[in-house]
């Protein structure tokens, strides 16, 4: 009898359970709820976070609700790798990642991890937002994934633990810790350091236990993860400006009409734009922060790490993909 009432309970939840996925296969069927899972490893108070916010907030808006963006930071569905993974086989809708993990996936984004690939700020807008940036958010189509947008991610520079960066020499005999990307390791290489790829959210303890010896990321990231705890020199060398890209499964942006699409592009290149304003105040304010908190922050000469990251160039030639798309971002006018 106890048996048989367990599995009257199993067949009510199972049917339950039916129920509901019927429901919302009608909604979003006639258009009244549509739901994308969008995941990301950064923390709620992030900038990209907000920005990402801020897409899901006006992509509601402008599909009058039937159309919701659920938001899970941290980590909580996985790193960025395992975010990608499960794009490619749409199990999750959405996700926001580094463009350094994404050249594993879309070999063509090994340029975004270059350093010195852009010559100021202006210039690095100017590409991403024109015809070559989305000329490249379409290059992912292919692995499962589409670009909707990029994100500002500013620009990235060592944080150590015993001594500054002032020189390539300074990182002889040191370990730091890089995203999975080849590319980022090579730098490290070249500039007389030890890479160690570390998932972002084993950095602090890694940091703490002597693991690495430091790390490099942009003003917000050092910040916010509270690595200037343990890390206590920030040298501004600024080597790469790395990107964040939105991405969106193919497989679930097909299950949209093209009216729908549009709406989910256009909201999130509103929250780019947003995205940027907020970039700006974050990063002023954790070089404050730190500061305060006893980071010593120098800004050392760039051309000595300039040179010393010239072969990566080289190394590239043998790609004329790549190779013909670093010269055309050379190209751009700033």
């Amino acid at each position: 009898m106890k048996r048989y009432r367990i599995s009257i309970i199993l067949y009510c939840q199972k049917l339950l359970l039916l129920i509901m996925l019927m429901v919302w296969a009608g909604c979003a069927k006639d258009g009244r709820v549509q739901v994308i899972k969008l995941a990301h490893g950064l923390d709620p108070t992030h900038p990209v976070h907000k920005a990402m916010m801020f897409f899901a907030e006006r992509l509601a808006e402008k599909s009058n609700g039937t159309i919701r963006v659920d938001i899970y930071p941290s980590e909580q569905l996985g790193s960025e790798r395992e975010c990608i993974e499960l794009l490619q086989i749409g199990s999750l809708g959405m996700t926001k990642v580094s463009t350094s993990p994404m050249e594993g996936f879309v070999p063509v984004y090994k340029i975004f991890s270059l350093p010195y690939l852009f010559r100021s700020e202006e210039h690095r807008f100017l590409v991403l937002e024109g015809e070559i940036g989305k000329r490249l958010l379409l290059e992912c189509e292919e692995f499962g994934l589409r670009g909707v947008c990029f994100y500002d991610a500013g620009s990235r520079s060592f944080y150590t633990k015993a001594k500054p960066v002032l020189q390539p020499e300074d990182l002889r005999g040191l370990k730091i810790r890089t995203q999975e990307s080849a590319t980022a390791m090579a730098m490290i290489h070249a500039m007389g350091g030890s890479a160690t790829p570390i998932a972002w959210g084993e950095l602090y303890s890694a940091l703490q236990q002597g693991i690495v010896d430091g790390a490099e990321n942009n003003p917000p990231s050092f910040y916010l993860s509270h690595h200037y705890e343990v890390a206590k020199y920030y040298s501004l060398d600024e080597h790469t400006a790395v990107p964040d890209v939105l991405l969106i499964s193919t497989q679930v942006w097909a299950k949209f009409s093209q009216e729908q699409q549009q709406l989910i592009q256009e909201a999130a290149d509103e929250s780019a734009h947003y995205q940027k304003e907020l970039w700006k105040e974050a990063s002023q304010h954790a070089l404050e922060e730190v500061q305060k908190a006893g980071v010593e922050i120098t800004r050392p000469d760039k051309a000595p790490f300039q040179q010393a990251v010239q072969s990566l160039y080289e190394d590239y030639r043998s790609q004329p993909k790549i190779y013909d798309l670093i010269k055309q971002i050379g190209c751009v006018e700033s």
